[in-house]
């Protein structure tokens, strides 16, 4: 597998948004892919969480990263999670 860079954005949204550099790898390698706008791809990977986020407590949470697919290298362009 290609390796992964995150930008500068990807990394701070996914500090912001609550998801560690390991989860977004996790939901590149093991998640589902779908089509996002201008091209690029979105990766969803749902994880068990069972703990509070921002004071509500969550059972689930699911991590996708916005991705571009280069020919030597995946680049993280951004990071949204998922409280559920």
């Amino acid at each position: 597998m290609k390796p992964v860079r995150l930008t500068n954005h990807a990394r701070l949204q996914s500090v912001e948004r609550g998801a560690s550099e390991e989860e977004v790898i996790l939901a590149l390698r093991e998640g589902t892919r779908e089509p996002a706008k201008l091209g690029r791809i979105m990766c969803k990977y749902n994880l068990s969480f069972g703990r509070t986020w921002q004071g509500n407590w969550y059972a689930a949470k699911q991590v996708a990263a916005v991705i571009i697919e280069e020919p030597n290298e995946t680049v993280v362009v951004t990071v949204y999670t998922f409280y559920f």
